[in-house]
């Protein structure tokens, strides 16, 4: 359903030993709406997905799917919900093909207990078709003879094929030319169009700006700021990031602390 709610992060706090990473953070995503979060080096983004994506369990605070509270307490507690992440590295095999790419350790068989290839092959090619990605002319290419928008367009069909709600997707054209981005950047785009909420982590403003419908700023663990992508400006971003307010500063107690 368009506008359902998600995902909902309610001053979501994640600490490393004595170093806070995330300071009440707050983070809403609905399903059919892309939000991009922003900031600079070291200002959570990373931390966040990954408590989302359960590798990093929440320290305090409290994380809801689709309106009730949920526990996230590894990568399979958030595959199970609808939730998947396509990292920066894409964690891909390059020996193998995009089919076994898409299928690898979630194989289909027969009854007979072997590989079903002809199925795997089938639903991949389907699953790529309703993305509408038409760069990549044969799903039995190894994925190491792909170009790099190739490869962030298999990564992403091999989230949304297992029933993803949300998809997160972690830098997606870092290191991409122009043409591979512009290939990306639609895609991210049909993932909204069709329903899927999408996390978007990105350092680079102008794709932020042609794909987001909100943008999310964070700054040393903390929210500074939100902005709607169709009134905000590049300029305000960017203040945003290098010196938005915080609620606290780190290393120091204070009255936000309580």
């Amino acid at each position: 359903m368009p506008d359902e709610t998600l995902l909902e992060l309610h001053r979501v706090s994640k600490n490393f030993g004595a170093v806070q990473a995330l300071y009440q953070v707050d983070l809403t995503v609905r399903a059919g709406e892309i939000v991009a979060l922003v900031g600079d080096n070291g200002a959570g983004k990373s931390t966040l997905i990954k408590s989302v994506a359960g590798i990093h369990p929440i320290s305090e605070g409290e994380l809801r799917w689709l309106g009730r509270p949920v526990t996230v307490r590894s990568p399979k507690d958030a595959s199970e919900l609808g939730i998947e992440v396509v990292y920066q590295d894409l964690a891909l095999a390059d020996n193998l093909d995009v089919v076994e790419n898409m299928f690898l350790g979630r194989e289909m068989l027969t009854r007979s207990r072997q590989l079903d290839a002809n199925s795997m092959e089938r639903r991949a090619l389907d699953t790529l078709d309703e993305l509408a990605v038409t760069t990549i002319t044969s799903v039995r290419r190894p994925v190491a003879a792909l170009s790099g928008g190739q490869r962030q367009s298999v990564a992403v069909a091999k989230a949304v094929m297992w029933s993803a709600r949300l998809v997160i997707l972690d830098e997606p054209t870092a290191a991409l030319g122009v043409a591979q981005t512009r290939h990306v950047l639609n895609l991210v785009t049909r993932l909204g169009e069709q329903g899927l909420g999408v996390l978007l982590v990105s350092h680079n403003l102008h794709d932020v700006f042609e794909v987001a419908d909100r943008i999310v700023v964070l700054r040393l663990g903390q929210n500074v700021a939100e902005f709607d992508r169709r009134t905000a400006t590049q300029a305000e971003v960017v203040h945003a990031i290098t010196a938005g307010a915080l609620a606290r500063v780190p290393g120091q107690a204070g009255e936000a602390d309580s």
